[in-house]
């Protein structure tokens, strides 16, 4: 079974179906001097049908149907949308199938929110009309988040892919704003689409998704207070996330609400270093003696870099020159790492 290519149309299609006929011509002459014919013989319609079955689907119809829904969402063509929806409802709510470069499939809102990624030139463009795609499948039925089952919903997907106008669209609609990805999501495993905004730099979504009122644990860090937002469920990632971002803006406050919330002062993320390798990072002194004073270990090493708090103190002052309190935090650690040099 092969795949559809992005841009291929209908015509492409139809003409290989008529290559196939083509070829049961051949075949047939051949026949007549002793071989075998080819199955289907010179009917067009069965060609058709070989056709759709080679790249998956169980009819003709089916084949245009997808190969259509695609076109018109590629071309934000809004009313050709709407026509289609007209005909056949489900249109918003099936899945976009056997597609080389959705293999696992998308929904059809899922997949508006990320057009702004080509994936054919792989390339990031701005594009058109998606607000108003997002509105018709929404009317037609798309669950505004997404299947139950998906790892992650659209409004997550927007706030990847940096797209404000289907971010809007979808709080509009209803789009909840405080569901997480999977975690086994490919961007932010269990992070908000918030998180999915900041961590990505989409900065246009995080001013769509704050004026909704959205909150998140890593953001509300940042400013220096995570009152409401810690609970009993709240995943060890998220709370790690928090302390390192809190470490980096010096806010002791919340350094103090996730510690007494049981996030282990030494806690990592996904790379093993800890919020104290940030605080170092960020030239942070202030950070720095705060998590010391709660016994962080100055002599830890991350598992990516293999660096010790003190190393990632003096790549940050590389990166950002003089002026910051790296030549504090490097007083501070060599007191406690004296072999390192």
């Amino acid at each position: 079974m092969a795949d559809l290519v992005p841009g291929v149309d209908l015509g492409q299609l139809r003409r290989r179906a008529e290559d196939l006929v083509l070829a049961a011509e051949r075949d047939e002459r051949v026949a007549a001097l002793g071989g075998a014919p080819a199955p289907g013989g010179r009917d067009l319609d069965a060609a058709r049908q070989a056709v759709a079955r080679d790249h998956g689907f169980a009819s003709w119809d089916l084949l245009a149907r997808e190969v259509d829904r695609r076109a018109v969402l590629d071309a934000g063509d809004v009313r050709g949308l709407r026509a289609l929806l007209a005909e056949d409802p489900q249109l918003a709510v099936q899945p976009m199938v056997h597609w080389c470069d959705h293999p696992a499939g998308a929904s059809p809102l899922g997949y508006v929110a990320m057009l702004r990624y080509d994936t054919v030139q792989g390339v990031w463009r701005d594009v058109p009309g998606t607000a108003a795609l997002a509105r018709a499948l929404i009317h037609a039925g798309a669950p505004v988040d997404g299947e139950a089952s998906a790892s992650e919903t659209p409004l997550i997907t927007a706030a990847s892919y940096g797209d404000a106008a289907v971010a809007h669209v979808l709080i509009e609609a209803g789009a909840d704003l405080d569901v997480v990805a999977s975690d086994d999501a490919g961007g932010v495993p269990g992070g908000t689409a918030l998180r999915h905004a900041v961590v990505f730099g989409m900065t246009e979504v995080v001013e769509v998704l704050l004026a909704a009122g959205a909150t998140d644990l890593v953001q509300a860090a940042a400013a220096g207070d995570v009152s409401g937002l810690l609970t009993s469920a709240t995943p060890l990632p998220d709370r790690v996330a928090a302390l390192r971002t809190a470490a980096a803006h010096g806010r002791m406050g919340a350094i103090d609400q996730l510690l007494a919330a049981s996030t282990p002062v030494d806690g990592t993320d996904r790379d093993g270093s800890t919020a104290l390798h940030e605080a170092a990072f960020s030239g942070r002194a202030d950070s720095v003696r705060h998590l010391l004073a709660h016994g962080a270990e100055a002599a830890r090493r991350d598992t990516r870099f293999a660096g010790t708090p003190l190393g990632w103190c003096r790549h940050g002052r590389a990166e950002a020159g003089p002026g910051l309190g790296h030549d504090e935090v490097e007083a501070i650690l060599r007191q406690l790492t004296s072999n390192e040099t």
